[in-house]
């Protein structure tokens, strides 16, 4: 029997405990959700009239006028906040002072900010002083503001995690700052906080719901419509069930993206040295490898590196 690393193997009575423990914790677990299932019976929020708001193909089509609105925000503030990230974590690491600071204090003041202050003072403050913005551009300036501010710490975070060797490699073999940052250091760092830059995209995506504070047609306002509806007896909980379903899809999808491209990101990295050196076309058909002779000039080892 081999011994765990983490933690000793429970002996008889500990295995007996935790069984207790994990049916008591199903017990009761169950009997909040039957509870809650109980007062929704009793309160009548199963019955047809609530939920016949849902039978009309209208309303589908307005719920998927309101996804193509959430999906239109969340898209351009998706690709915004990667952009801006980028430009403001190369900013933070910036050599040169007069670069630095000002990005380092933009960076944040804007991470700072609440997503909706941002939204309400674009959209209700720009129009005192003369500038009438679009509900959709205040949705996705503020989100593109907050979560690239955001992402820029999380890239730049990303960048000085990696050794110090991979930098003073691409020194070494004759790169300049940009060559090693574009080159070297910058898709190990996406690639090693991949898994937090798609959670901010997530977070991105469930925020384009603050947009019904100032009347963007997305999701959430559309259910706040639906809720408000007489006839089928104020639908409150079952629309947002429904609208709620439907991000949790989004999220999912977008998850499912995420490690479809971490793994494709691990695979495409098999072949990579400890050096950080790709092997290009001329090394996957057998052919000579700069690195391994005398004569392989700085270009030669830069266009293996390139894949050139």
């Amino acid at each position: 029997m081999t011994a765990s690393v983490l933690y000793d193997v429970p002996g008889p009575k500990a295995i007996r405990r935790n069984r207790i423990l994990a049916v008591v914790t199903i017990v009761v677990v169950a009997a909040i959700i039957g509870f809650v299932l109980y007062r929704f019976f009793l309160t009548g929020q199963f019955t047809a009239q609530k939920w016949g708001l849902f039978t009309y193909s209208t309303i589908w089509e307005q719920i998927l006028t309101a996804l193509g609105k959430t999906l239109a925000a969340f898209g351009v503030a998706a690709v915004g906040s990667l952009v801006l990230g980028f430009v403001l974590a190369i900013g933070r690491l910036s050599d040169h002072k007069w670069v630095r600071v000002p990005v380092t204090a933009v960076t944040e003041l804007f991470r700072a900010m609440p997503v909706l202050i941002m939204m309400m003072l674009l959209y209700y403050g720009l129009p005192s002083v003369g500038v009438k913005m679009d509900p959709y551009w205040a949705v996705v300036i503020a989100l593109i503001v907050y979560n690239g501010s955001v992402l820029a710490e999380v890239i730049r975070a990303g960048v000085e995690s990696l050794p110090r060797g991979q930098k003073e490699a691409g020194y070494a073999i004759g790169l300049r700052k940009s060559g090693v940052m574009r080159l070297i250091l910058m898709p190990q760092a996406v690639r090693a906080m991949l898994p937090v830059i798609v959670s901010q995209l997530v977070v991105t995506m469930k925020d384009t719901a603050l947009g019904f504070i100032i009347t963007y047609p997305e999701l959430l306002y559309l259910a706040k419509q639906f809720s408000s509806n007489v006839q089928f007896g104020r639908p409150l909980l079952q629309s947002a069930f429904v609208i709620g379903g439907i991000y949790i899809v989004m999220c999912f999808i977008l998850s499912g993206i995420a490690h479809y491209l971490e793994r494709r990101l691990r695979s495409g990295g098999r072949g990579t040295g400890e050096t950080g050196l790709s092997a290009g076309p001329g090394l996957a058909q057998g052919g000579p490898d700069p690195r391994l002779h005398e004569g392989g000039t700085v270009t030669e080892v830069l266009s293996v590196q390139g894949g050139r």
